[in-house]
């Protein structure tokens, strides 16, 4: 999983927080280091005429980033992360200020008062529940507050935050109440509900007759550029597009030649003699191998390399290689082999020691261990006791795989699990305390391997990267044009590529990766300009410029494919409409297209589909207008796969009871207010403000 995806599962919550906690802290920010220069050089946006300065902009950047580090730490954010960054950060400011005008139009506060009460032992605020927790029991503990309440009357920093925490409650009340006004707005009367329950009550029976479009040859029919023009300003809400850019583009990518991989191959081999000879194989591996690996036993079957079979099957201090895995040269060698699980299930209670009280945790844990030795639940015992904040919902149940990864401090836990055996009971000594254990279960008994891997990259030498990078430059300025860029690439048979719909506040370019450089490029060069070589990671590249785009309608050469579709099928509607003229029945639809006709049952008006129709929402709908009804065939009717004239054979009870109001309100009311929760911001209000994005500008030389 990609860490942007991490971040949006884990974190979306907590981004939502954090966004509230940042605004007073650049409020105070500005107030200790003040702002640097208000003219137009250092506004990178603005929104209903509120100024973002780059320092500012950069401040939430940073600060938003600081956050996710602390909430993930360890991981490492690359280009694509930081760039989702930079959108948070804008967004946030967006937010705030298109909200904060929200508020105040509305007359929405919120008072010291309730500020005060948030902090209530009896009634907490859901963020100081989350933030003011017992470290050991997870829970929500007064006492707490107390204590950084006392900390904070002599640490800046510290009452800094907590002022950034009062913000935060005070935005997360004010969007609570404002949400709340617009969920009082929205109701769901009787009447509806009635006609509703009416449409639902019956089902159409009909008999038909489709002409699919599929009976017009495409290729007879050819729409005009006006036409196609005029489909587009009449349906503009249909091709409404943000600034953007195209281009298509050759790569020259540095890979490695034979004298590279013979380079590879004699440095792996000098290796793998030191390792034949080295007493202590998993350290020497560790130093020198560039593969990445798990050092530790792993089951056979959860073994994935190239030349398994080999691998697995090798006696012990046998070595297999080298072999290619990926861009990587490797030796695998046989450690050691033993019968172990490949899934542990055990149970544990946490029992943590206060500052120089060890004996007495220690104590405590003997305590517990004797009791589960003596027959005692461990499941109950440590729903009732554990400190793992986890345990009231598992019963203190965890499960392991030999190469689940867990701290150092963890790994006396790791190793009685898969040593010892179901139904032992060990105490363990960890840095916060004791864990008492119970292994439960261990599954799948049977071979685990301990292999070594000895990998080396074989990487492209200078001399190949700059071989390519002369070939670049060869074809850059040779093909100074479109029609020769089109032309050299016809008549070398290069690949070339298209990146489309690049954004202006892009970094990272889909099948290239970090790509400032050459968005950068796209903003600033005109129409079939030629860029010069672009230098990447392990490529160089060449690109020419294809079409600009302008924020407003898609102009008809972006979108030409769908709009000639859809007027094509118009102009075959007609045709077919024409042909069928004003049938007196279904027989004489029937005649006059050489169409068979069918039958369509259980058509429902609350549905736009139908088994035997598909989806063909004005066909249902026909079913049901009285003016055609039983009594008589209904004119054609233009439908999504072909052009249908229908007769309504009957009409019968769906079987659907009545609904009762107050079920059917209260759905239909949740689920309004949901949509209005996650589209409001963004499709109306952020839609309707005035915002002017020029972050792109400050990111040129980047």
């Amino acid at each position: 999983m990609s860490v942007i995806q991490k971040i949006r599962d884990k974190y979306a919550v907590w981004i939502i927080v954090l966004i509230c906690l940042a605004i007073v802290s650049f409020l105070l920010q500005d107030v200790f280091f003040g702002r640097t220069g208000m003219g137009q050089s250092n506004v990178v946006g603005k929104v209903n005429g509120v100024e973002l300065t780059n320092t500012d902009y950069q401040r939430r950047i940073e600060f938003t980033t600081e956050q996710m580090r602390q909430r993930m730490p360890g991981q490492t954010f690359d280009e694509e992360a930081q760039q989702y960054f930079r959108e948070e950060a804008w967004n946030a400011f967006l937010r705030e200020n298109i909200m904060t005008e929200q508020y105040e139009a509305l007359g929405i506060t919120v008072t010291d008062a309730e500020v005060v009460d948030a902090f209530s032992a009896n009634n907490p605020h859901p963020l100081v529940r989350q933030q003011f927790a017992n470290r050991e029991t997870g829970e929500f503990d007064p006492s707490v507050i107390q204590q950084v309440n006392q900390a904070a009357k002599q640490d800046p920093n510290m009452r800094a935050q907590l002022l950034q925490f009062d913000q935060a409650i005070v935005e997360y009340q004010q969007n609570l109440k404002y949400y709340s006004l617009i969920n009082k707005g929205i109701y769901y009367p009787k009447w509806l509900a009635k006609q509703q329950q009416e449409d639902a009550a019956k089902v159409a029976n009909i008999g038909y007759v489709q002409v699919p479009y599929s009976t017009i040859a495409d290729s007879t029919i050819k729409p005009s550029d006006a036409e196609l023009n005029k489909y587009i300003q009449d349906n503009k809400g249909m091709f409404e597009v943000p600034e953007g850019r195209k281009l298509e583009y050759v790569s020259f990518d540095v890979i490695p030649t034979s004298t590279d991989s013979a380079a590879a191959l004699a440095d792996i081999q000098k290796l793998k003699a030191e390792m034949d000879t080295t007493p202590d194989v998993a350290q020497f591996v560790k130093l020198n191998s560039e593969y990445n690996q798990y050092d530790g036993y792993v089951s056979r079957s959860a073994i994935q390399v190239p030349n398994k079979d080999s691998i697995i099957d090798l006696p012990k201090g046998a070595t297999f290689g080298p072999y290619l895995d990926g861009n990587m040269l490797v030796y695998a060698k046989m450690i050691d082999r033993k019968t172990m699980a490949d899934t542990v299930k055990l149970r544990q209670v946490l029992i943590f020691a206060q500052q120089g009280a060890d004996s007495i945790a220690k104590k405590r844990a003997d305590s517990v261990e004797a009791v589960i030795r003596g027959g005692g639940d461990i499941a109950a015992i440590a729903t009732a006791i554990s400190q793992d904040p986890n345990a009231k919902q598992t019963g203190g149940e965890v499960t392991l795989a030999p190469h689940t990864d867990m701290p150092a401090e963890l790994a006396e836990v790791k190793t009685f699990a898969f040593d010892g055996t179901t139904g032992a009971v060990k105490t363990v000594k960890l840095p916060i305390g004791y864990a008492v254990v119970k292994i439960m279960e261990q599954k799948n008994v049977g071979p685990a391997l301990k292999i070594a891997y000895l990998g080396k990259r074989v990487d492209a030498s200078s001399a190949s990267s700059n071989d390519m990078l002369t070939a670049a430059n060869e074809f850059a300025s040779a093909n100074t044009n479109r029609d020769k860029f089109e032309k050299a690439i016809q008549q070398k048979g290069l690949n070339k590529k298209i990146a489309e719909n690049i954004q202006p506040m892009d970094f990272v370019l889909p099948g290239l990766g970090s790509a400032r450089e050459i968005v950068n490029w796209a903003y600033s060069a005109k129409k079939n300009d030629v860029s010069r070589v672009f230098s990447l990671e392990d490529r160089f590249v060449v690109a020419v410029l294809t079409s600009i785009r302008e924020k407003g309608t898609a102009p008809l050469d972006e979108v030409r494919p769908t709009v000639e579709a859809e007027v094509r099928k118009q102009k075959k509607a007609d045709q077919i409409i024409a042909k069928i003229g004003t049938p007196a029945n279904l027989d004489a639809a029937a005649k006059a297209t050489n169409q068979p006709v069918l039958t369509a049952e259980g058509l429902n008006f609350s549905s736009s589909y139908a088994p035997a129709l598909n989806f063909e929402p004005r066909v249902i709908g026909a079913a049901f207008n009285k003016a055609w009804g039983p009594a008589k065939v209904s004119a054609p009717i233009q439908g999504q796969a072909g052009v249908f004239v229908i007769h309504v054979n009957n009409y019968t009870e769906s079987g659907i009871g009545n609904l009762d109001y107050g079920q059917q309100s209260q759905a239909f009311e949740g689920a309004m207010q949901q949509l209005v929760q996650q589209q409001l911001f963004q499709s109306v209000l952020k839609k309707n403000s005035n915002v002017k994005d020029n972050r792109a500008e400050f990111f040129r030389s980047n």
